[in-house]
Order: structure tokens, then C-alpha cells, then sequence
């Protein structure tokens, strides 16, 4: 069974942003110079793996490069099986691939929709799915989905995006209480503007723009520009972060990173109970009268 210091993680989207970062903290958390049993040992995955032989090259005895897309249910089963087969089992997944698509719910494609929601969605869906039977089988393991603020909260323009976010938060919340008794954890990773390249290579926009959404869609896409490049966020220290939840005997089921989500989430949280309060009196009395809550 492992322990807090030997680990086999999975990483999907190893190539650029969080994953690289992470895979990276990985890597050198378990670099052990000594050979003893407690480094850490990393299948890193992107659509090109070439991206990371200098990954490959720094560590040849603890990482792997896979090639993986995540809608392609064959790679996902053998990224999966590449993981056992090179260190014999599989500790951690990280549902780290994905990327942003902005524009008003009217501007954006029915390809564009469907392209996002199946690498968002169905993408960390298919590697759950791959991954539960080995987890089941060792009793042990550590599921992290990486959401996003707008999953809980969302943005004006983000409404493919963060819907897809906020799916993958749904399926996360069951799947915590599924799979708590067969000795599996789940975490939500709800990072805020971190300095990747979200904003740039990794955002989507809308086919077509239009005009009566310039003053909501278009200055959320003016904010997000501004700051591409000054993001807050710290990747290498949300990678340290990720990395002590995966080693916590008691890991949340959301873990928010940055000022900047914590902000959006704790208003979020009021703006709900002050819409819950107002409207009780009417929305809490459509009950049967004998009828008791559970």
C-alpha cells in the first residue's frame, strides 16, 4: 500500500501551464539521489510528449512522456495501463487537460460547445473511469479534478467553460461519497487567474461576434487580456500546495488557490444565502403540509 512518499502520479496536459508546473514539483520532490523506495514516480501525458523528453532525460528511472487525448478512450486505457506497467501501480491522477473558450452562449459554435464539454468533461470522466478499477484493487488512491473559480462562480463569456467546470464539480461531489469507503480521494482544484498560458495558446474564442454583448462578454475579455501575464497566481506554488493535499491524511474536497478565487468563492457563498433568505417564505412552503424535510 503506499505511503506519503511513495506515489505514482498521472498527469494529464503535462506539456505547459499547471501540469508542466506540477509535473515538475513531482519530479523533483521525489528525486532521491540516495535510491531508496520513497521517490515519487510521474507518467506525464500531453497530445505531443516530445514537449517533455528534457523531463524524461533529467529523471529516466521515475518518469514516463505518454502520449494522450483525453477524448480518445484507447489512449486514456493506455496511458492508464502504461502506468502499471512501468511502476506497477497508480496513486494519483491529476484531470489537469482542458482549456478556456470565451464568448456569449449566442457567439460561440455547436463545435465549439462540443469540442469543450468533451475535452473539459468527458476527457476527466474517461480517466476516472480508467482509473477507479486499479484504485479499487489497491484500496488506495487520490483523485484531483482541476476546476476553476468560474466553476463555482462563474464569468460572463465563460458560460461553455465554466459549465463544463461546473459539471466536472458535480460529478466530483458523488464521486467523493462513491468512493470514501474504498479507501479513495477526491479533491476539486479551484485555481483563479494563475500566470499560465490560459489566456493565451490555451483560450478559445467565440466564431462570431456580436455587438449587444460588448458591454458584458466584451470587457470580460478586455479584463482577462490586460492582465495576461501579470496573473496573480504562483504556478509553482500551487503545485506545492497540490502536492501537501496528495500527502494530507485529511485532503478537502475543494482546495481554492489564490486570493483572487478566495474573493469570488466567499461572495459567492453570500450572495447565495442572502438569495436563499429572501425567498424562503414563499420557495420552502411548496411542500405537502404533512410532508417532513429529510
Amino acid at each position: 500500500m503506499s505511503n506519503n512518499n511513495t506515489k505514482v502520479w498521472l498527469i494529464t496536459g503535462s506539456s505547459t501551464g499547471f501540469g508542466r508546473a506540477l509535473a515538475e514539483a513531482v519530479l523533483k520532490h521525489g528525486d532521491n539521489p540516495k535510491g531508496l523506495s520513497s521517490a515519487y514516480r510521474l507518467v506525464a501525458t500531453a497530445r505531443k510528449p516530445e514537449q517533455l523528453d528534457d523531463l524524461v532525460n533529467q529523471y529516466p528511472e521515475t518518469a514516463r512522456a505518454v502520449r494522450l487525448d483525453v477524448t480518445n478512450k484507447t489512449a486514456v486505457k493506455a496511458a492508464v495501463d502504461a502506468a502499471i506497467e512501468a511502476f506497477g501501480r497508480l496513486d494519483v491522477l491529476v484531470n489537469n487537460a482542458g482549456y478556456g473558450l470565451i464568448g456569449a452562449l449566442e457567439e460561440v459554435s455547436d463545435e465549439q460547445i462540443r469540442r469543450n464539454f468533451e475535452t473539459n468533461l468527458f476527457g476527466a470522466i474517461n480517466m476516472i473511469r480508467a482509473v477507479l478499477p486499479v484504485m479499487r484493487q489497491q484500496k488506495s488512491g487520490h483523485i484531483l479534478n482541476m476546476s476553476a473559480i468560474a466553476g463555482f462562480s462563474n464569468e460572463l463569456g465563460f458560460s461553455i467553460y465554466g459549465g463544463a467546470k461546473f459539471a466536472i464539480e458535480g460529478v466530483s461531489e458523488a464521486l467523493y461519497g462513491e468512493v470514501a469507503p474504498l479507501g479513495i480521494k477526491v479533491t476539486i482544484v479551484e485555481p483563479g487567474p494563475f500566470r499560465t498560458d490560459f489566456i493565451g495558446r490555451s483560450l478559445d474564442r467565440a466564431e462570431q461576434s456580436i455587438d449587444e454583448y460588448q458591454q458584458t462578454v466584451g470587457k470580460f475579455l478586455q479584463f482577462l487580456e490586460k492582465i495576461e501575464g501579470t496573473q496573480p497566481g504562483d504556478p509553482d506554488k500551487a503545485a506545492t500546495a497540490l502536492i501537501q493535499v496528495v500527502n494530507s491524511e485529511n485532503p478537502p474536497l475543494r482546495l481554492v488557490l489564490g486570493k483572487y478565487a478566495y474573493s469570488k468563492f466567499r461572495k459567492k457563498i453570500e450572495s447565495l444565502t442572502a438569495e436563499l433568505d429572501a425567498w424562503e417564505q414563499i420557495a420552502a412552503k411548496t411542500d405537502f403540509e404533512k410532508a417532513e424535510a429529510r
